[in-house]
């Protein structure tokens, strides 16, 4: 589905990264997602301290069931057909299982065509293999050790499997999967490990999108979709989830289950969760890229139901949202209808490591890190923001520069003779981003402090020069200098995808209580779960979270089948 952002300026997501695919024809290179208080209470033990002025009262009181229109019975009731909703929906319908899937909406929900998987067959093809252990550690090592490592061992390990069952259904509907290997190179001024993962259907974001393939797979063996199907409650008593209740056209509708999964998403459009749960987001946060459904509501029928929540954030933050001069972060507008401002869905370029300076005209920052990394440093600078400077030579920077994930779609665009002024059309059309002659004219443009500016820029030409940062450890071949005309520049902020923090659960995805203990017929997969990530997305696990949703779909349904060794 478009956001509101992406019908504003008539780009959409399909068409953003479908240009990258048919641009990169026979060598793909790095497409990439661009994927609650002390008495033991659920509210007690996930919400923060509201440091952004919002109430603690997010959560609310769960809701009455209602008068029941009709009630319906199965083995398997899975909520959501997303990501993970649709990979559980197809594996239980290869396997025979008796279940329902229902979804809010009147469609199967808009998917990642481009996943990270493990050791598949597609990487032994080209002779490559992941250290699965350095892999397990180098995750946790970005979530601070706030994680449970047989969960991601799960995503480590089925993984391959996974893609692997989807392949050939890809293939037959015109799309097939091809494994991305990006040069190998140093990056972010010190050691990371970018193991290769990633892979793409091509030309992904064309219809037939995966979950369309999906919904025709499940329809074809006897099962339907019930859409127009929006969550009341789960039903749940004495520490068992047992069902669910659903608000339909029809009316209340009750469907007991003996195993429930909730696929529901994240939280990025609920304002309330995103002020008490996630203020250092909203803090570098100009732009959505979120879907607007993804309201958390599932998270919180979960609570609700008794399981807990992550006690840390786990933002997923792109650095594209393209502002003009003078925008801060945060919310514009108060309550329910409070909206980042920014315009634009993702302006790509954000994601070069070309100079980035505060608005006092000063770098702050070592600008080749994690796609968040970036953002959460400029949350300590003035309104959160930060002016991206590049000059006429930006072609040729972006190809040494040679970026991962779906940044290398600016990369794959260079490397096809698209001019940057066509690449940045949409910022370039709305003002959002200025082009000048001189660097004087640009510093005006911009309202940066000419002079500190300017003596900044002498600075980083030294450095370019002499193939060293002094300032902040930037690899050398990351370093750009800005002597050619034109000049161009934009104001970044954050753009905020969605939410990875979600309700505990084990390496079965089996939902878990207060005292730790499982909660019997519950089960949670995609970014409605936790237990995975901590307070960043690790943008050099290319694809980490749109295959861990995937493997965790499909793991459940396997669980329940019997199906796992």
């Amino acid at each position: 589905m478009d956001t509101m952002n992406e019908k504003r300026t008539g780009l959409t997501r399909r068409g953003f990264i479908g240009l990258g695919a048919l641009a990169a024809a026979g060598s793909v290179v790095g497409l990439a997602g661009c994927s609650p208080a002390g008495d033991g209470s659920p509210v007690a033990d996930a919400a923060p301290s509201d440091t952004a002025g919002a109430t603690a009262d997010w959560l609310g009181a769960e809701p009455e069931a209602g008068d029941i229109a009709s009630t319906e019975e199965t083995d398997f009731l899975i909520i959501g057909a997303g990501t993970a909703g649709m990979c559980a929906a197809g594996t239980a319908a290869d396997l025979g299982l008796d279940f329902i899937l229902c979804e809010k909406n009147d469609s199967v929900q808009e998917t990642r065509e481009y996943l990270g998987a493990v050791n598949s067959m597609y990487a032994e093809q080209v002779g490559y293999e992941v250290d699965k252990a350095k892999l397990l550690n180098e995750l946790t090592r970005y979530a601070s050790g706030k994680c449970d490592q047989e969960v991601i061992k799960v995503w480590i390990d089925e993984s391959a499997e996974m893609i692997e069952w989807f392949a050939p259904m890809m293939e037959a509907a015109g799309k097939p999967t091809v494994f991305d290997m990006p040069p190998e190179h140093p990056t972010g001024g010190t050691d990371y490990y970018l193991p290769y993962l990633q892979h793409v259907y091509l030309t992904p974001y064309t219809p037939p999108m995966r979950n369309d393939i999906f919904a025709e797979h499940i329809e074809q063996l006897g099962h339907e979709i019930r859409y127009k199907h929006e969550l009341v409650k789960l039903l749940h008593e004495g520490g068992k989830v047992t069902g669910a209740v659903f608000k339909t056209p029809d009316g209340n509708v009750q469907i007991n289950a003996k195993d429930t999964l909730l696929a529901t998403g994240g939280y990025p459009a609920n304002p309330s969760m995103m002020r008490a749960l996630q203020p250092a987001a909203l803090q570098c946060c100009t732009a959505s890229s979120y879907a607007p459904n993804n309201d958390g509501y599932g998270l919180k029928a979960g609570l609700w139901a008794g399981g807990i929540k992550d006690a840390d954030p786990a933002p997923m933050i792109f650095d594209r949202g393209a502002v003009e001069p003078g925008v801060d972060c945060g919310y514009v507008g108060e309550g329910e209808k409070a909206m980042l401002p920014g315009t634009i869905f993702q302006e790509n370029i954000g994601s070069q490591p070309f100079m980035k300076v505060n608005r006092e005209g000063k770098r702050f920052v070592n600008e080749s890190t994690p796609y968040d990394f970036m953002c959460f440093a400029a949350s300590y600078q003035p309104g959160g923001v930060w002016c991206q400077v590049f000059d006429g030579n930006a072609s040729e920077d972006i190809l040494r520069f040679s970026t991962v994930g779906c940044s290398a779609f600016a990369n794959q665009m260079m490397a096809a003779g698209m001019p940057i002024d066509e690449f940045c059309a949409v910022a370039l059309e709305q003002g959002v981003m200025a082009k000048a002659d001189t660097l004087e004219e640009l510093a005006e443009k911009m309202r940066l402090p000419k002079e500190e500016f300017l003596a900044q820029v002498e600075r980083y030409n030294e450095m370019f020069d002499n193939q060293e940062d002094t300032e902040f450890g930037k690899e050398a071949y990351r370093l750009s200098a800005l002597r050619t005309p034109p000049f161009y520049g934009c104001w970044f902020g954050g753009s905020l995808l969605t939410t990875l923090d979600g309700l505990r659960i084990n390496k079965d995805c089996q939902v878990l209580g207060k005292d730790g203990g499982v909660i019997e017929g519950f089960y949670a997969a995609g970014d409605v779960s936790g237990s995975f990530f901590s307070g960043n997305y690790p943008e050099y696990i290319v694809g980490c979270a749109s295959g861990r949703s995937s493997t965790q779909g499909r793991h459940v349904a396997r669980y329940l089948a019997g199906d796992l060794a």
